[in-house]
């Protein structure tokens, strides 16, 4: 069957799902650095601001999976609305804390924990709609790549946005906006949610969605470990691309390799979901995970800032398939009703790699030479493969069966 990215959002009620979630994730763009920039302004101080962010992204990441089984059991209508009404209170509680100096720090810390409790986690719900929504396999891979490919602009986005409007008016501001975003967009994609997901509910009822979370981790184990190689990869890349660009010019300048590597995920996503691809699924996860990883060992040789910047594009090309297969991956081997869950294991999985990959690779710059630190991120991402290799075992039936 042909299909193309126009095919996937005239399918009713996808443009539709796809809008809303854009719109609401949109705010976890802007949000990050508009808090950050908030309470370093109103606290004087950058440690206490990485306290703050901290707490904020450590519960957002740990609570993630809680949150999603709670959609998973009891639907996107039902537990969606109250997560939005509560995070956007929180972030606007937030904006008023940071408007002045004067408010305690530790009221600071309090409604950074209780904004990455109540964070709706909208990319593991979406994803989890496409699936629903779409039984064509090459729909939903297509599906997929835009998906990954979308979201990865918004965070290229959101920051830009955050920055204008602190340079503009109140970093603040970009909170409110964040509460505000998130706020209509999850409540636009709640209610856009008919009986796409009526199955997995039925399925939840009557004893499927009370499955044990580990073994949900058990037979998703590849997957996760791909996104947490990546994410530590990814991490470890990001800062060093910094120290980098501080050696060679100013630190600034290491926008510009972001941008080469988001513009490189771009392209390899859109083309992920435009070709046909009928390899096995171990060869559709390795082959992403081993160009990046590939890619990121390359960057040690780069001598100039404009050469790290072309590497850093041709690792771009494999991250977003790496992770839309991951995606895919999950979702194929978790069930209909563990969709969400199964979802935001593989966002908890790569935001901690990338978390680790960012502290280990903070101890060794200093001391070690910087080519011997950019080889190193290549590591965890090698790493995966060896691991998901080593655990075939009974995921290889799924394997087959999705061939």
């Amino acid at each position: 069957m042909s299909t193309s990215y126009a095919t996937v959002l005239r399918t009713p009620g996808a443009a539709r799902i796809f809008a809303a979630a854009l719109t609401g994730r949109l705010s976890y763009g802007i949000v990050p650095l508009s808090l950050l920039l908030a309470v370093t302004g109103t606290t004087g101080s950058y440690a206490r601001a990485g306290w703050v962010m901290a707490v904020f992204a450590t519960a957002t990441v740990v609570l993630s999976p809680v949150r999603a089984g709670l959609v998973d059991r009891f639907g996107p209508r039902r537990a969606l609305p109250p997560m939005a009404a509560g995070y956007a209170l929180v972030l606007l509680g937030l904006a008023a804390a940071t408007w002045r100096p004067g408010v305690p720090f530790a009221v600071l810390l309090a409604l950074a924990a209780a904004a990455g409790v109540l964070a709706p986690p909208l990319g593991p719900v979406t994803r989890a709609l496409w699936s629903a929504l779409l039984a064509d396999p090459d729909l939903r891979r297509r599906a997929y790549s835009l998906d990954t490919v979308a979201e990865e602009l918004l965070y290229v986005t959101g920051p830009l946005v955050a920055g204008l409007i602190a340079a503009a008016a109140r970093p603040a501001l970009g909170v409110v906006l964040g509460a505000v975003l998130v706020l209509a967009g999850t409540l636009a994609l709640a209610a856009s949610v008919r009986g796409e997901l009526g199955s997995a509910r039925a399925d939840s009822a009557t004893g499927g969605g009370r499955s044990r979370p580990w073994r949900l981790l058990l037979r998703t184990r590849q997957p996760l470990a791909s996104a947490a190689g990546v994410g530590a990869g990814l991490g470890a890349f990001g800062l060093l691309t910094v120290v980098f660009a501080g050696r060679h010019g100013q630190p600034a300048d290491a926008a510009w390799v972001e941008a080469a590597l988001a513009g490189g995920s771009a392209v390899g996503g859109l083309a992920l979901g435009a070709l046909d691809w009928r390899a096995p699924a171990r060869i559709r996860r390795a082959v992403p995970t081993g160009g990046l990883g590939t890619a990121l060992a390359l960057a040690a040789l780069a001598p100039t800032l404009p050469v790290l910047a072309a590497v850093a594009a041709l690792a771009g090309v494999t991250v977003a398939p790496t992770l839309t297969t991951a995606y895919l991956l999950t979702d194929e081997l978790a069930g209909p009703e563990q969709r969400t869950r199964a979802g935001a294991w593989v966002n908890a999985a790569f935001n901690a790699g990338g978390s680790a990959g960012t502290a280990l690779v903070g101890l060794l710059a200093d001391r070690l030479p910087l080519p011997v630190c950019l080889a190193l991120a290549a590591t965890p991402v090698l790493a995966s493969l060896t691991a998901t290799a080593r655990t075939r075992g009974r995921a290889r039936i799924r394997e087959l069966a999705v061939r």
